[in-house]
């Protein structure tokens, strides 16, 4: 019988890439909402997503501002949002950095200033969400070595590590002037590397899990009327 060629097979190190795509690390995820005053939106109404941090010095990843205007202005059920650097600049100087109120009963006094109420209306805002975190590696642990020679290699051993993320969003409704309340989300996840031959990272998307589950709540926090 004439021996067939077999159809030959990618090389396992060429494979470990895509196995590490489609494999994740685990991640728990806790979400928390506090409301103090009715809310809703109306269709010609927007949200402006911001940063609180400028006044702590500990500033949240712009990475996570964007996933979180990226997930709440989703084009389905989302949310209008204005973008940061055009709501910013509409209402210069008021929401510069320096001069940001620090809380909500500094709203009223803004909103008198003239000009403020009209530029506001203009761009059609109705919540400032202000959001305050950060994702931090907590710990870590293992090893790993890996060695090669004339015939073959490998690697062994197991890397992990755990990151914690946690955020909080504070809903201002420029309209009435108060605060709404705030949402929370806190990820942590743990992410390893373990080798046998192959590395394979088991990767633990930390911070996409607590900013899509932030916007989630978020949603349904503004849309949603009651209970205050």
């Amino acid at each position: 019988m004439a021996a067939r060629n077999l159809p030959s097979l990618p090389s396992p190190w060429l494979l470990a890439p895509l196995l590490g795509g489609l494999l994740a690390g685990c991640v728990n995820t806790r979400v928390e909402q506090t409301k103090n005053a009715i809310t809703g939106i109306e269709a010609h109404e927007s949200v402006a997503v911001l940063a609180t941090s400028y006044h702590k010095g500990n500033a949240t990843e712009v990475s996570f501002l964007d996933c979180v205007t990226e997930e709440l202005d989703d084009g389905r059920d989302g949310l209008r949002v204005v973008g940061r650097r055009q709501f910013v600049d509409s209402l210069f100087p008021w929401f510069e950095p320096r001069t940001m109120p620090q809380k909500v009963e500094s709203l009223p006094e803004m909103l008198s200033k003239p000009g403020v109420a009209e530029a506001i209306s203009a761009a059609g805002v109705r919540y400032v969400v202000w959001v305050d975190g950060k994702t931090e590696r907590t710990s870590e642990g293992g090893g790993l070595s890996c060695a090669a020679s004339t015939v073959g290699g490998g690697c062994f051993g197991l890397l992990w590590w755990e990151n914690d993320g946690s955020y909080e969003a504070s809903v201002w409704d420029l309209r009435n002037g108060v605060h709404s309340g705030a949402v929370s989300s806190d990820a942590h996840g743990t992410s390893m590397v373990p080798a046998i031959v192959i590395p394979v990272p088991l990767i633990a998307r930390t911070q996409t899990a607590a900013c899509k589950n932030l916007a989630n709540e978020l949603k349904a926090f503004i849309k949603n009327e009651g209970p205050a």
